[in-house]
C-alpha cells in the first residue's frame, strides 16, 4: 500500500490554538465527526460557550478558535466540565482502539480492512457544519458511513468538496424562495488535506473537455471511516474547470456530466493512489456510474489487455448499485453532445468501443441514436446487483426498467431492495435516549436490532408519565425554537410590527402539532392540505382541540413550480386567522430537521404513489416516539400495522385522473385527521390528565418501527446480501 497520510494544512498549524491541559482533549474530539452522535458530544462543545457555538453553526473547530481565553480558563478549572471531557475522550479512544471488524452472520468474509466497501455518493450529510448535502439522498448516505463505523464494517468513501455546498434559502415578504451560496473553507473544518509519502499534496488527473484537470484530496473522519472529499479549485486549473467542484447540483447539464466525472472516474484513481484495493464498489445513486468504465478502462489499457466485454464482466462483479428514483424524469440523462465534448474520444478510443457503442452504454433502446445518456440504464447494465430502497420501490424500478431486460417478465426482472433505516444515535433526542438507557439499557442502541425482545419488554416498561414528560418538554422546546427562528426571520424581511411580534406568542406547547419538511417537488404534493381551505382552518382554530403545523422545505432554485407550491403556503400562514397556527421554518437544514423530528406529536407525508422510494424522515420521527399520518408508499407500506400509526387512503394503485387521486387522498387525509387523529390526541384519562392510549401508540410505534428501520441493520443487510 502506497505511504499516503493526511495532514493539516500548513496554514491551520500556525492557526492551531493551545489549549488548557484539562481540555486539551477537545482538539482530537474535534477531528472526528464522531462527537456528533455521542452521548454528551454536542453538549460538551456548546456548553464550552453557547453563544459561540450557535455563531459558528455547531462547528467544533471554529469554537475551539473563536471561544474566549478567559471562557477557556473558565471551563478548565471547572471540575465537572474537566470530568465530563475526559468520559468522553475516554469513551472515544475505546471507540476507536477497537479493531474487531464486521463479520456479519458468517465465519468468513470478503470484506475486511484490507479489502473493504468503497461507497461513492455525490453528497454526504455527516453535520450540518458541514454543508456537503441537499436532502434525503445525502443524510442517508452519512448515515450509512455512521452505522458502518458503529458496526466497524471496513468501508471507505467518495465524494466531492462543493465550495459553495447547497444554496441556503430565504423567502421574501411575498414568499418568494431566494437563493444565495456560502463559501467553505476547509481551513475553518476538520478535515484534512491528503499528501503523498513526500508530504506533498496527492493530486488525481481527469482529461475531461480537451484538457486535464487536477484534483487535490481531503480527508474527513467519520468514525472508524474515512470520507475522501475531491477539490477542483486549485490554482493549477483553469478558472472554469476550478468550479467542476464549486457548487452541489448547481450550474448546467455540462457541470453535472464533469462533476460526475470527477467523482466516479477522479475517485477510483484517488483509491489507486492511497494504495486501497476494494472488495466491491457500492455506487450510492446513478451519480458515480461513471467509476465502472475506469475500472474496464484500467483492464483494457492493463499489462495483459482485455477486450471490453472481458474487461466489463469483470468490473460488473465488483460493482453494487443502488437507485434512490422511482421515475424516469428523476434520472440523471445528458445529450449526446454533452457526453462527447466532455468526454472527447481518448476515453471511448482506451476502452476499444466504437463512439456508438460508448454511447448504447446510457441508452435504454440501443438503436435509438435520438435517446439520451443516462447514468441509471449505464449503472445497471455495469453492477452486479441493482436495489431500490424499499419494497414497493423495488417492484416499482422492476417495472422502470424492464425495457433493459426485454425477455425477462416484470416480476424477474434482477432489481432487489433494501430499504432504507436512520442512524438512531444521531437522530434520538437526548430526553429519549436518557429513558431509553434507563429502561432497555446502555445498549439500547445494539438491543434495538439485536435483541429485540429486550428492546421490546423495555418500550414497554417505560411509564406512560415518563414518556409523555419527556415528549412534553421536547414540544416545549420546539415552541421555543420556533418562535426564535420565526422571529429573526420576520426582522430580517422587515415584516410588519404586528406580525414580528406575533412570532413572540406563535403556538401553543399544549396543541396537536403536525410537521411536515422535505424537498418541495410536485409529487410530494405540498397543496394537498389546503385542498378545502375552509375546513383546514376549522380543525386547526377548534378552541377546544387546536391543531398547528410547522413546515419546511427547499424548492430547487430551477423549479419555478415548485417555488410557486411554496409561495402558495407562505402567503396562507399570514392569513389572520391561522397565523398563530402555522409557520414555515426557511433554510431546512439537519439542525431543523432535529428539532422536528425529535418534537412533533404527528408526521405528515402525503406523496403521490407510487414516486416516494423510501422516505426517511418519518422513521426519524418514530424514533423518538412520534407518530406517522401518511400515504401507504415508500418504507410505511412496510412499517405500518394498522395500531402504530396512520395511513392516508390506501395500498392499491388507482387508474383514476391525478385530479380525482388527489382530491380523494385529500378527503382521507380530513377525515383521518377529525375522526382519529385529533380525537385520540385529546382524549385524556380524567385521574391523571394523560392521553394514555396516544402514549400505547408511541410506545407501539418505537417497538415496531425501530428494530427495523434504523441504519445497522440496512448497513448489515447491505453487507450480507449485496457486498459479499
Amino acid at each position: 500500500m502506497v505511504q499516503a497520510s493526511i495532514e493539516i494544512e500548513e496554514r491551520d498549524i500556525q492557526k492551531e490554538r493551545r489549549l488548557p491541559a484539562p481540555l486539551a482533549p477537545l482538539e482530537r474530539l474535534a477531528w472526528n465527526y464522531w462527537w456528533s452522535w455521542a452521548g454528551d458530544g454536542n453538549f460538551i462543545f456548546r456548553d464550552l460557550d453557547p453563544s459561540v457555538w450557535e455563531e459558528c453553526e455547531h462547528n467544533p473547530r471554529r469554537l475551539l478558535k473563536e471561544v474566549s481565553d478567559f471562557r477557556l480558563m473558565q471551563m478548565a478549572t471547572d471540575p465537572g466540565y474537566i470530568e465530563r471531557v475526559r468520559r468522553l475522550a475516554e469513551k472515544f479512544e475505546d471507540y476507536m482502539a477497537d479493531k474487531q471488524f464486521w463479520r456479519g452472520a458468517q465465519s468468513e468474509t470478503k470484506i475486511t480492512p484490507e479489502h473493504p466497501v468503497a461507497y461513492f455518493c455525490a453528497e454526504y450529510g455527516i453535520h450540518h457544519s458541514l454543508p456537503l448535502y441537499s436532502g434525503g439522498l445525502g443524510i442517508l448516505a452519512g448515515d450509512h458511513l455512521k452505522s458502518a463505523s458503529d458496526i466497524n464494517l471496513p468501508l471507505v468513501a467518495v465524494g466531492l468538496l462543493y465550495r459553495y455546498g447547497y444554496f441556503r434559502q430565504r423567502l421574501t415578504r411575498d414568499g418568494w424562495q431566494e437563493e444565495h451560496y456560502g463559501e467553505t473553507h476547509p481551513a475553518e473544518l476538520p478535515i484534512k488535506r491528503v499528501t503523498d509519502a513526500e508530504g506533498e499534496p496527492l493530486y488525481v488527473e481527469i482529461l475531461m473537455r480537451g484538457r486535464v484537470v487536477r484534483a487535490q484530496a481531503w480527508c474527513v473522519s467519520v468514525g472508524r471511516v474515512s470520507l475522501y472529499l475531491l477539490d477542483t479549485n486549485i490554482p493549477e486549473n483553469e478558472e472554469l474547470d476550478r468550479w467542476v467542484t464549486g457548487h452541489l447540483y448547481g450550474g448546467d447539464r455540462e457541470t453535472r456530466m464533469v462533476q460526475e466525472m470527477m467523482l466516479g472516474i477522479g475517485g477510483v484513481r484517488l483509491l489507486r493512489r492511497l494504495g486501497i484495493e476494494p472488495h466491491v464498489f457500492h455506487l450510492n445513486e446513478g451519480h458515480s456510474a461513471f467509476l465502472t468504465l475506469e475500472l474496464a478502462r484500467e483492464l483494457t489499457e492493463g499489462p495483459e489487455p482485455l477486450s471490453f466485454d472481458e474487461a466489463a464482466q469483470r468490473a460488473r462483479a465488483r460493482c453494487v448499485f443502488t437507485t434512490h428514483t422511482p421515475v424516469a424524469a428523476g434520472n440523471d440523462e445528458f445529450e449526446p453532445a454533452v457526453v462527447e465534448k466532455c468526454f472527447g474520444d481518448s476515453y471511448e478510443k482506451a476502452l476499444g468501443l466504437t463512439h456508438d457503442e460508448f454511447l448504447d452504454l446510457g441508452r435504454v433502446d440501443a438503436k435509438n441514436d435520438l435517446e439520451w445518456y443516462g447514468l441509471t440504464p449505464l449503472a445497471i447494465r455495469m453492477c452486479r446487483s441493482t436495489n431500490g430502497v424499499s419494497r414497493k420501490h423495488g417492484e416499482v424500478s422492476r417495472s422502470l426498467w424492464q425495457r433493459l431486460f426485454p425477455e425477462k417478465a416484470v416480476e424477474d426482472v434482477p432489481i432487489t431492495s433494501v430499504t432504507n433505516g436512520v442512524h438512531t444515535p444521531t437522530w434520538v433526542a437526548p430526553l429519549i435516549r436518557a429513558l431509553l438507557e434507563k429502561y432497555v439499557g446502555d445498549d439500547w442502541a445494539h438491543a434495538c436490532t439485536h435483541a429485540q425482545e429486550r428492546w421490546r419488554r423495555g418500550i414497554e416498561s417505560i411509564p406512560n408519565e415518563e414518556l409523555w414528560r419527556a415528549h412534553s418538554l421536547l414540544k416545549q422546546r420546539l415552541v421555543a425554537f420556533v418562535r426564535h427562528r420565526s422571529l429573526h426571520a420576520r426582522l430580517q424581511r422587515n415584516e410588519a410590527r404586528d406580525y414580528v411580534e406575533a412570532a413572540r406568542i406563535l403556538f401553543d406547547p399544549d396543541a396537536l402539532t403536525i410537521g411536515f419538511a422535505r424537498r418541495v417537488a410536485g409529487y410530494k404534493r405540498w397543496s394537498l392540505l389546503l385542498t378545502e381551505p375552509d375546513r383546514l382552518q376549522r380543525i386547526m382554530l377548534d378552541e377546544e382541540r387546536p391543531v398547528q403545523f410547522v413546515f419546511a422545505g427547499k424548492a430547487h432554485p430551477q423549479d419555478q413550480g415548485a417555488k410557486l407550491i411554496l409561495q402558495q403556503l407562505a402567503r396562507w400562514k399570514y392569513h389572520p386567522l391561522v397565523m398563530h397556527r402555522a409557520v414555515f421554518l426557511q433554510d431546512y437544514d439537519q439542525e431543523i430537521a432535529r428539532q422536528l423530528v425529535q418534537s412533533v406529536d404527528v408526521w405528515l407525508n402525503v406523496p403521490r404513489k407510487p414516486q416516494e422510494a423510501s422516505g426517511t424522515s418519518g422513521e426519524k420521527v418514530a424514533m423518538n416516539g412520534g407518530l406517522n399520518l401518511s400515504v401507504l408508499d415508500g418504507w410505511w407500506v412496510e412499517g405500518y400495522d394498522g395500531k402504530n400509526g396512520w395511513a392516508i387512503g390506501d395500498a392499491t394503485a388507482s387508474t383514476d385522473s391525478l385530479e380525482a387521486i388527489d382530491a380523494s387522498d385529500a378527503e382521507s387525509l380530513y377525515k383521518v385527521l377529525e375522526q382519529q387523529v385529533i380525537p385520540l390526541y385529546y382524549q385524556r384519562n380524567e385521574r391523571d390528565a394523560l392521553p394514555h392510549l396516544w402514549v400505547a401508540m408511541m410506545k407501539r410505534s418505537l417497538e415496531t418501527l425501530a428494530p427495523v428501520f434504523n441504519s445497522d441493520r440496512m448497513v448489515e443487510e447491505y453487507a450480507r446480501r449485496i457486498y459479499q
